[in-house]
């Protein structure tokens, strides 16, 4: 991935900032400048290579993935970026870097990226009720927006009751509230509790788009995908298509007697981006998702000065959860890493990065019937493996740790059972 510094106006800024030199002889407006740490040139020890795409093969067999896409980024020790596999069982084409492929969750990052910056803007408060905002919610009255964020709506998720309708219907056009209802019907948990609920950024894409009159796909490009320069990114329209020109294909799997049957996947690369929307219906790549992660992870989308701090008073994600997992801000909180992991029909991701020194981790398995865990116990795994590598000559590794072993999620992963053995032919 080329983490070089980028330098890019956003249109109505440069626009202003024109005619504001013409009339003036000065500008009042800033550019936006983006300036990721520096990434050592080099790949990294042949041994610590193969402890990855060790970790990814044993990840795409226990989940009946044909092909995965990961990135590596750990700037004072080397590089990592690989494919492998197949497109399917079927289609022996290999997978590439160049792929594109549907992020699920990390959405959520760039949802709540828009409605910080637009808040900062004083487009909308972040404390305002959602009902302002969004229509038939009027229950929520004493909902935030950035409750919506943080996952302290006390909503439900839609996810189960709507997850056969996906698969069977893929090209089907939602609408997001009708999708948001699902969740919404379900009994409310108590306020300022973290839930895992698409329904409430389903509800939060709305409301920008209330707030602002633009659609959530231009809020996106807008705020996220033109200043960050992440040209294979975006939140597609609604007709069902592939994931970009040149899609990673995206599976599932179908059920058997014991679990999935991992020999034959079937296809469900193109869908409806309406099925996610602002939860998690954006598109990327590899390079691109990396890129994002790290500089969403350090608010850099932001002024250094701006408030309220995104990541600063996280929830613990569960009563049962390890002490170091916590959430806020549309993001979980992994020890020093701060991104997102989630499932979306045909696709399992994860991205990760450490907002002090950029070390940064993404990955991709095209098969989503294993549902997320699989995705963030890779990546968390190729995380410690990378952690333990030595830095580069002439560089100096920073304090860094991380709160886990690789072989704890190793072992995570090769407990899976996903896949069950086919019934013999009679």
């Amino acid at each position: 991935m080329h983490l070089l510094s980028s330098r890019r106006w956003r249109a109505a800024a440069a626009g202003a900032a024109a005619l504001a030199l013409v009339l003036t002889g000065c500008s009042s407006e800033e550019p936006f400048s983006y300036t990721p740490p520096a990434q050592v040139d080099q790949s990294f020890s042949e041994e610590t290579t193969a402890q990855m795409q060790a970790a990814v093969e044993n990840a795409m067999a226990k989940t009946g993935s044909p092909g995965a896409i990961v990135g590596v980024w750990v700037p004072w020790a080397g590089t990592w970026v690989s494919a492998l596999g197949t497109q399917s069982v079927e289609d022996q084409t290999e997978v590439t870097t160049e792929m594109s492929f549907r992020i699920a969750d990390t959405t959520r990052m760039m949802t709540c990226d828009v409605l910080y910056q637009l808040a900062d803007e004083g487009v909308l408060e972040l404390d305002a009720p959602v009902p302002d905002y969004v229509s038939g919610v009027a229950h929520l009255a004493d909902v935030t927006l950035l409750d919506l964020c943080n996952g302290t709506s006390g909503a439900g998720s839609s996810e189960s009751a709507v997850k056969g309708m996906w698969l069977n219907t893929p090209e089907r056009v939602w609408s997001p509230l009708e999708l948001a209802s699902f969740g919404l019907g379900l009994d409310p948990v108590a306020p300022q509790t973290y839930r895992d609920s698409d329904s409430a950024y389903l509800l939060l894409g709305l409301a920008l788009e209330r707030a602002t009159g633009k659609s959530a796909s231009t809020l996106i490009a807008e705020y996220v995908a033109e200043p960050l320069e992440l040209p294979g990114t975006s939140l597609p329209s609604a007709t069902a298509a592939k994931p970009g020109t040149n899609p990673m294909s995206g599976n599932y799997l179908p059920s058997i007697e014991g679990g999935y049957n991992c020999t034959a996947p079937i296809d469900i690369t193109t869908i409806s981006s309406s099925i996610g929307f602002t939860d998690s219906g954006a598109v990327s790549t590899i390079d691109d998702l990396g890129r994002y992660v790290q500089a969403s992870a350090r608010e850099a989308l932001r002024a250094e000065d701006a408030a309220p701090a995104r990541f600063a008073n996280p929830l613990p994600v569960s009563e049962k959860a390890d002490s170091w997992y916590q959430v806020t801000g549309g993001a979980f909180l992994v020890g020093p890493l701060i991104g997102q992991h989630g499932w979306t029909p045909g696709y399992a991701t994860s991205a990760y990065s450490d907002p002090e020194t950029g070390f940064t981790v993404a990955v991709v398995l095209n098969s989503s019937s294993a549902g997320s865990a699989p995705a963030a116990y890779l990546a968390w795994e190729l995380a410690a493996i990378a952690s333990k590598a030595p830095a580069a000559e002439g560089e100096t590794a920073p304090e860094f740790g991380l709160p886990f072993t690789a072989e704890k999620y190793h072992e995570a992963i090769s407990n899976l059972t996903v896949c069950a053995t086919p019934p013999a032919a009679e």
